[in-house]
This record gives structure tokens, sequence and C-alpha cells, in this order.
């Protein structure tokens, strides 16, 4: 194994991590759970390729695999526990007034059909209709970084119905089927009622166009920019009686002079420009907010244009929609970098709990990578050198 050059101190980083698995500790109540969660999240962090039972039992020095795939299955702790417990220290490393929450779904391309939840379904990972398994996931993100801080296997209706799949894949007696949106609802709720510092929820058309989970966040006084379709019906008493409408026909009526560009954030090549339109809706609402038809235009393809709904403070100013919106792009960098450096597709666990606890072991490992960069970010802004800084590790 060779070692990057790289500023800091690797004794440092070692006493971070052993620190951060000690505040994991209460949620393993024995000792050798203790000692293999620290195995496991050591070769989730490791530069093995591949994140497999074996080959991590292999990284810890172990003959076989049992303790690994007993951590996931048969050994008793608490997935939930541990997410609540990932939560907090996201929180206390990225918590901002300003952080918003980001949902969203990835895809697990799956052999078989034993796996939980495995069915040929649409997956935005593979872009096509996959034998796959599906996950709605939580992020959070503010000026210091973003990280994932929850998730829910979706269970389709045909797995849900199916008593001899669920009792095979020990799924929960109390889980049933739930829609995307439903989950995310159920997702963002707790993570709200946990006192989480948000000011905007975000979430692409899938979830936008559902008008029970804009309900719920209307009814917390909760600000969101959501994304819908262009299609999406919207009907209204104007001042000529019933119109009825949608996003698109709305953005065609607008003149040039209703335009402006604004930055959706910096991408590889500088500030992601945009022209940015917004249209009242007269839908009744606390004088405190106001609803908005917001639209997002190519300035070089005008044609091609992305819609939201947004539910917001009374006086948010288009420059700050339009960041806001651009910041739903950072749960794609979550999935990215859990999934190509940390294993969060390489679960090899067929049943319901054996799925989260992948999922949320995958997730404290990322955590503890956000916690680092986010010391390296809060260290340059001060101007005073990090002492722990990760190393570049690659394996030999």
């Amino acid at each position: 194994m060779r070692v990057a050059s790289w500023t800091g101190s690797f004794l440092d980083w070692e006493q971070e991590l052993a620190a951060f698995k000690a505040r994991l500790a209460p949620v393993f109540p024995r000792l050798e759970l203790r000692q293999t969660s620290g195995h496991f999240l050591d070769g989730l962090l490791s530069g093995i390729e591949r994140k497999t039972g074996w080959l991590m039992a292999e990284q810890a020095g172990l003959e076989r695999p049992y303790r690994m795939q007993s951590l996931l299955g048969r050994s008793q702790w608490s997935e939930d526990g541990l997410r609540d417990a990932v939560r907090g220290y996201v929180i206390e490393t990225l918590g901002d007034a300003d952080g918003v929450l980001i949902v969203d779904e990835t895809g697990f391309v799956k052999k078989g059909t034993s796996s939980v939840g495995v069915a040929r379904q649409y997956s935005g990972t593979a872009g096509r209709i996959e034998n796959s398994q599906i996950g709605v996931f939580l992020a959070y993100a503010s000026r210091f970084g973003q990280a994932l801080i929850d998730r829910q296997l979706y269970l389709p209706d045909a797995w849900a119905k199916d008593a001899d799949r669920r009792a095979k894949a020990q799924v929960p007696d109390e889980v049933g089927f739930a829609t995307k949106p439903r989950i995310a609802c159920d997702l963002i709720e707790r993570t709200l009622d946990a006192g989480v510092p948000c000011a905007f929820v975000l979430a692409d058309a899938v979830y936008g166009s559902d008008s029970r989970l804009r309900r719920m966040l209307e009814g917390r006084g909760q600000p969101y920019v959501l994304a819908v379709r262009s299609n999406h019906c919207l009907q209204f008493i104007g001042e000529d009686g019933f119109v009825q409408t949608d996003p698109a026909t709305l953005c065609d009526a607008l003149d040039a002079k209703a335009w402006s560009a604004h930055a959706a954030g910096e991408g590889s090549k500088g500030l992601r420009l945009y022209d940015w339109a917004c249209i009242g809706l007269p839908f009744p609402c606390d004088p405190r907010f106001e609803r908005f038809v917001l639209i997002r235009r190519n300035r070089r393809a005008p044609a091609e244009r992305a819609y939201y709904f947004c539910f917001v403070p009374a006086g948010t100013a288009l420059a700050e929609l339009a960041a806001v919106a651009g910041l739903r792009w950072t749960i794609e960098e979550c999935f990215q970098r859990a999934k190509s450096d940390l294993g969060l597709d390489h679960c090899e666990a067929r049943s319901w709990h054996g799925w989260h606890r992948h999922m949320t072991l995958v997730m404290a490992a990322a955590a503890f990578l956000a916690r680092l960069a986010a010391d390296v970010r809060r260290a340059a802004a001060s101007g005073k050198p990090n002492k722990t800084s990760p190393p570049a590790i690659i394996a030999a």
C-alpha cells in the first residue's frame, strides 16, 4: 500500500476515526459487534476495489467473512439507531441555518430475484428498465459540504403483496407498499422532527409533482423548491373565471423583460449561468410566504427549460431561488462518491434489515469523510493549518 503526499498528520487522522467509532459504539451492544463495525468502516474507507465481505475480512486480517456477514444479518443492533447517530454527526458538522434537504432515489442493478425489493423497474442510474433495487435517500447540504442522512428501500407492490418473499427477505410486518413520494414524506418529516436546520427542501419532478408532499411541507411552514414537469396541470380561478394551464404554457406567455441571468452554483468550468423567471400563483397562502412557478432556461438553447414549484418566504429574491435550485445536484455528488469510493452499490445482503444496515454503514463512512472535508474548508477560511486531512490511500 502506498500513501500519497498530503498535509496533516496520519496519526491525527487515525485519532479522528477512532473518536468517530467511539461515538457510534453505543449503537452496537456487544464488544465483538463494535470491533466488527469498526473493521467494516475501515474496509469501506480503504482502497479495496470491491467492498465485499471476503475482501473486507481479508483487509481486517480475518480468516473468514463470517463476522462481516453477521454484522449485516444475524447480529442484534439497530440500523435506525445508527442512522440517527449519523444524522446527528452530520448536522453537528455541516448544520447551518441556510442548509437544505435534498431527496432523490438511486438504483442498484441486481442479478436474480431473491434480494429484497428487486424487480424489473426503471432505474435512473442505468437510464432504462433493469432488474434492480431502488432506494430513496435524503441528503443534507450547506456551505460546509453535503452528506446522506437517511434512506429507505422502495418495496414494489408485487413484493409488498407476496407473503412468501416477504418472509424470506425478513420484511417487517409494518412495512407495506409506499410510493417513492410517500417514502420521501416520511424521511423529510422524521428529519424535520429531529430539529435539523433547513432553509429549503429540494427534489426532482418525481417528488415535486406530488401534492401530498407539498401540502405536508406547507403545513409545517417549510419552504421548498421542487422540480415539476412542463405539463403539470394547474387549475385556479383567474380574472376571467376558471383557468386550466401548465408551467410550459405560462412560460410561453412571458416577455423578454421577465428573464434575468443568475448562477445556479459553480461547475467545473465556472459559474453555471442560466436565464431565470418566476410567475406568481394565485393560490391561497400564508401571508408570510409566496408561491411561484420558477423557470430555468438554457442561455444557449432557450428551448431547454426546467420548471419548479416554489413555496418561499415573502420577498425571497430570484437570485436566491436560482442558487437554491442549483443545490439539488449535490445529492448526485453524494451518490457518486458513495458508490465509486465507499461501496454503496456493493451490498451483498438480501434481507430488508441487511440492505438498510449496509446503506447506513456506508452513510457513516461518507459522513466521516464529509467531516474531514468540512474541517479543511473551515481551516482554509480561517487561515489556520488543518490537522485531520485524510491521506490518499491507493491499494497496491
